[in-house]
């Protein structure tokens, strides 16, 4: 009878097991140091936004969460050591959009974007602003898609680097519009404005962090936001879907993932103080400074979000033939 006990006794310990494991290793998080990884230099946006996230998190945490920049070509060999890490919820990573598009970039990445990765947060989106030089005669979306039409592949749009949302927006409008413009490749935002100040390139889409001051001040015309929703910075520009341009959306978006098998009581535990964070006046405050929207949402809302992402970016790269030189 004993020995039947004891028996039975030790099945139902094994069977309690994965969940004594996660609600044990829930109550001890964090045991140690959080290490939110930036697979980026420091001193870009993804840097910067991480650094307010693990500010506020150290705080709720009750443990140091430190942002750890492991700088990589596209942010591939941070994202690798994230994936192949401990999934104890002390090595997290904070990507970009870079994260989905690299799926159709590198065909052979040394992780999987989606099963590799728990999905904690969304952190915030950066919406682009369809600008033009004033010297375009256009008020609206509708006005320049009919410019642009009468004069195929005269005027020129900044692409900023090839693979960027800015890239990609231009694009994606080229066929949504059915329009022939020419694209021209800049380094980045610092090299683009003086030229679309000067005319010498006619429009762009830019993060709207950029151009407000110079659309504010009408060295600039705004046309549009590319958000789903209109832009608390430029609240009277309409979204490109409001504008005509059916399903145009494109923002630069932010988020943090843990390791896959990382226990779902740590992942609901990051969830909760990333969530209530991103709801703190301040932080707010310092996001929206920065031309982005805070936001937060279950897990589940970063999963979708990336796999929407990889589709539809993955159909336009694929169509346009883009390829990273």
């Amino acid at each position: 009878m004993k020995k039947r006990f004891a028996a039975g006794l030790l099945v139902m310990l094994v069977s309690m097991t994965p969940a004594v494991t996660s609600t044990f290793a829930a109550d001890l998080y964090p045991s140690k140091v959080v290490r939110l990884v930036v697979a980026f230099p420091p001193g870009g946006a993804t840097d910067a936004l991480a650094r307010i996230v693990a500010q506020k998190l150290s705080g709720r945490l009750g443990q140091q969460v430190i942002v750890e920049n492991r700088p990589s070509p596209s942010g591939i060999g941070g994202s690798d050591s994230v994936a192949k890490s401990t999934p104890d919820g002390h090595t997290l990573l904070f990507i970009p959009s870079l994260h989905a598009t690299n799926v159709s970039f590198f065909p052979n990445l040394p992780y999987d974007s989606i099963k590799d990765f728990a999905p904690v947060s969304l952190i915030a989106t950066s919406p682009y602003v369809l600008t033009v030089n004033p010297g375009v005669p256009a008020k609206s979306v509708k006005e320049l898609i009919a410019h642009l039409k009468q004069r195929p592949g005269v005027l020129n749009i900044s692409a900023s680097a090839i693979g960027s949302p800015q890239h990609l927006a231009a694009e994606l409008f080229k066929r949504s519009a059915d329009v022939d413009i020419v694209l021209v490749h800049y380094k980045g935002s610092g090299a683009i404005l003086p030229d679309l100040l000067a005319g010498r390139v006619s429009l762009a889409f830019e993060n709207q962090a950029v151009v407000a001051p110079s659309i504010k001040s009408g060295s600039l015309a705004g046309l549009a936001v590319t958000a789903p929703e209109r832009s608390q910075v430029l609240p009277d520009l309409p979204t490109m879907v409001e504008s005509g341009v059916d399903g145009f959306v494109v923002v630069g978006w932010f988020g943090v993932l843990a390791p896959a098998q990382t226990p779902p009581d740590v992942i609901r535990r990051l969830n909760a103080e990333i969530s209530a964070s991103m709801q703190e006046p301040d932080v707010r405050e310092r996001v929206q400074t920065m031309g982005m929207r805070p936001l937060s949402g279950p897990p589940t809302d970063l999963r979708d979000w990336i796999t929407r992402e990889i589709a539809v970016w993955g159909k336009v790269i694929r169509e346009a033939g883009i390829r990273l030189q």
